[in-house]
């Protein structure tokens, strides 16, 4: 990745400005390069465009800034249309929350004004992805157990996720849920009852700091997981 993605970030603002005009309704960079925790090398930069249309033409429109954009080693842009945006309120609140909570408008207007998201469906949609993150993640610690580097990568991989359902936890019982990982952690340990300490290895990876090589199976790994079945349980129970 660029060392300097605030320059690419203009550099494709200004491609986009210049292919789409007034078509582009919205860009907005959001997540941890918007929440203050963005970690170089670490940290992917996250970005939501939004189009008044978002068919095949328009899509073939910038296509070159995109693929520039991602040749600079940065995911490409979640795109919407102005519509499909609107509608998505039902089906995606909690992703909805987790943006409008870290975001900048980079261009065009702020697409979270006015949009509102029911508790109802949060709710909904928090317990579909901690029953299928809680499957998967059983499935990848039996495969990657016996591999300690696999094993430390599928917990910093998956840490990543489960900060985004914590948040959304926190949300449902009307509480604003701290925006870096650490406190964000102890806070969703007190509301689900886990051990926060069982995040400490993980917590200190993801800031980017030297932590002990993991053994197979390492406890480590599974203080971890048993926080996270409570989590589905917790979920479950709500």
């Amino acid at each position: 990745m660029a060392k300097d993605w605030n320059q690419d970030l203009e550099a494709l603002a200004a491609s986009l400005d210049r292919i789409l005009g007034s078509s582009l309704v919205s860009l907005v960079l959001y997540g941890s390069a918007a929440r203050g925790d963005f970690i170089p090398g670490r940290s992917d930069i996250n970005l939501l465009l939004i189009l008044t249309d978002a068919s095949a033409p328009a899509l073939r429109a910038i296509g070159p800034a995109v693929h520039a954009w991602v040749k600079r080693g940065h995911a490409p842009p979640l795109i919407f249309s102005e519509h499909g945006w609107r509608a998505s309120t039902d089906v995606f609140p909690m992703e909805i929350e987790d943006m409008r909570q870290a975001h900048r408008v980079v261009r065009g207007r702020d697409p979270f004004v006015s949009l509102e998201t029911s508790p109802a469906d949060l709710r909904q949609e928090l317990e579909r992805e901690v029953r299928g993150k809680v499957l998967q993640l059983r499935a990848e610690y039996a495969a990657s157990g016996p591999h300690p580097k696999a094993l430390g990568a599928l917990l910093e991989t998956s840490a990543r996720r489960f900060l985004v359902l914590f948040r959304a936890v926190l949300r449902l019982r009307g509480t604003v849920p701290p925006k870096e990982p650490e406190p964000l952690i102890h806070a969703a340990a007190q509301a689900i009852g886990f051990d926060a300490g069982a995040f400490d290895w993980v917590l200190a990876r993801l800031a980017g700091r030297k932590v002990p090589d993991l053994t197979q199976f390492d406890p480590v790994a599974e203080r971890y997981l048993a926080a996270i079945e409570r989590l589905a349980q917790f979920v479950d129970e709500m």
